[in-house]
């Protein structure tokens, strides 16, 4: 897996095993009256977060505007203006709120390997900043797992608040916390000095093949 695109617009520019029981009853008498009691539908989670709150860097929050919030992503932030800030970034395309939660829940269930994250500020109730950090489990250097940090964007009209460093260092804290023997990413040239600014060092070359839809 290759390191993939990011940009920066306005700043710098358990599975749980559940247990299953099986309840063994005796059958009714054949005269008993039929039960119509209806089951209770299971309780929401309170929160649809796409993974653990724990690992978002409570230092990162610290660092943070007041009103600005750094958290996982929520199935909410359809109407957030989440998809709406991707588009800052490249091509999002049209997307309904049905498809949206669909990879959603498959980000949620594969959330040692998926974890996007926002800041939202929550003065307005926006998604404000983005970014997601993909996490390889490989056979290389003893299974060991690589974070590749994807489509880093802040709202343009954002700038000056180091939202992106915000961003980047609570994705690398992810990272290191999932057990990534490192992180990597790929940039523009002119981000470059960002990035460095990061803690990351120029290295080596990307090759990119692209693939039609048709």
């Amino acid at each position: 897996m290759g390191a993939a695109s990011s940009k920066i617009l306005g700043g710098s520019k358990s599975k749980s095993r559940s247990t299953s029981q099986l309840a063994i009853e005796a059958a009714p008498p054949a005269d008993a009256a039929p039960d119509t009691t209806t089951a209770a539908a299971p309780a929401a989670p309170a929160v649809a977060a796409c993974f653990p709150p724990s690992l978002i860097d409570p230092d990162v929050q610290a660092a943070l505007p007041d009103g600005y919030v750094i958290r996982p992503l929520e199935a909410a932030d359809f109407d957030k203006g989440y998809l709406q800030l991707l588009a800052e970034l490249t091509e999002v395309g049209s997307i309904e709120r049905d498809a949206f939660n669909e990879r959603f829940a498959y980000f949620q269930k594969h959330n040692d390997t998926y974890c996007p994250l926002v800041i939202e500020d929550t003065n307005v109730g926006k998604v404000v900043g983005a970014g997601t950090v993909v996490i390889e489990h490989k056979f290389l250097h003893e299974l060991g797992k690589v974070g590749h940090i994807e489509d880093i964007v802040v709202d343009a009209n954002q700038r000056g608040k180091k939202l992106g460093l915000r961003v980047i260092a609570a994705l690398v804290f992810i990272s290191k916390s999932l057990g990534s023997y490192k992180t990597i990413l790929n940039c523009s040239e002119g981000n470059i000095g960002f990035y460095e600014k990061c803690g990351f060092t120029k290295k080596e070359v990307e090759m990119v093949m692209y693939h039609n839809k048709s």
